[in-house]
């Protein structure tokens, strides 16, 4: 062994030891209890009764659509609840929700919230990659102390009536929108459902939040290794 290698070995165990760690963190089960876009767009309906109608009224298309493609027929229901919304009033309406929402008792995942900044404590790299829309996520972390945390959702567009759907991240987008950010590699991955196996299975450690023994066997098949099952309230 030359030298140069016996004085480079020592620095190289020095910087692995040293480099933060990359942790992802689904949001909507691991963080918060429930679907946190869900529970907007349910406020959206329940404070208009022209959205309500608007609703009504795009029923008939729904139930066509919903044989063939639940995502589209969801898709509309978004699009009326989203009806005369701008990119600036979408702001402002998801502003407020989350700050009622935080108000809410035990509506946040105490556990998921306590490891999430305790990673942040240790040095590592923290991003949420979630299907729920951006701003309102980023928005409710906000209110919850973590505004400087890395954000990778779900996006909206504005429309003619309204903002839009542009892109929904779930399943193998997950993974496509990390690499999109120049995140090679991670760590540590977080998550509550079975669609997340395109971006745990690249994880060194797979984490279930609160899943069933059948849903850890499920996954743990999908990803042909063992996973690390939690539960936190």
């Amino acid at each position: 062994m030359s030298t140069g290698e016996i004085c480079s070995t020592p620095q190289v165990a020095e910087a692995a030891v040293s480099a933060p760690r990359t942790v992802l963190f689904d949001f909507d089960g691991v963080l918060i209890h429930g679907d946190a876009f869900y529970l907007f767009m349910r406020h959206q309906f329940q404070r208009s009764v022209l959205r309500k109608l608007a609703a009504v009224l795009a029923l008939p298309w729904v139930a066509l659509m919903a044989p063939f493609s639940r995502k589209l027929a969801g898709r509309s229901l978004v699009h009326v609840g989203l009806l005369g919304l701008n990119e600036r009033s979408y702001k402002t309406v998801t502003e407020a929700f989350a700050a009622s929402l935080v108000r809410r008792p035990r509506q946040f995942c105490r556990d998921g919230l306590n490891v999430l900044r305790r990673h942040q404590a240790e040095g590592d790299r923290v991003i949420v990659v979630t299907g729920c829309e951006h701003v309102l996520v980023s928005h409710i972390l906000a209110q919850l102390g973590l505004a400087d945390i890395e954000v990778l959702a779900s996006q909206l567009r504005p429309g003619l009536l309204g903002m839009r759907v542009k892109q929904h991240n779930v399943g193998r987008r997950k993974p496509a929108r990390l690499a999109a950010a120049g995140v090679g590699e991670w760590h540590v991955a977080y998550s509550d459902s079975l669609v997340d196996a395109p971006m745990l299975k690249p994880a060194a450690e797979a984490v279930l939040v609160n899943g069933t023994p059948k849903l850890c066997k499920k996954l743990e098949k999908a990803l042909g290794r063992t996973i690390t099952r939690v539960d936190w309230f």
